[in-house]
């Protein structure tokens, strides 16, 4: 059985990434970025050491989205 890896930090910014699967440990629970389809520059914008091992919190997400970039020193 396959279980969500428990990684509740966004990779951009460090804040809490609001993952409900890595929170609860189930795939049971859906993630808010299940409905939220991401363009390719901001997934772009994640290291490759940490692609594929958790989600990006929604104001990364969002700051992505509209070409700004994410405030790292502030957590997005």
């Amino acid at each position: 059985m396959v279980e969500p890896l428990p990684n509740t930090g966004c990779p951009l910014c460090g804040g809490p990434n609001g993952c409900a699967p890595a929170a609860s440990g189930s795939f049971d629970s859906p993630c808010w970025c299940s409905s939220v389809r991401m363009p390719a520059e901001v997934l772009a914008r994640i290291p490759a050491a940490q692609r594929g091992l958790a989600c990006l919190c929604r104001t990364c997400a969002a700051a992505g989205a509209s070409g700004t970039q994410p405030d790292v020193a502030t957590g997005c």
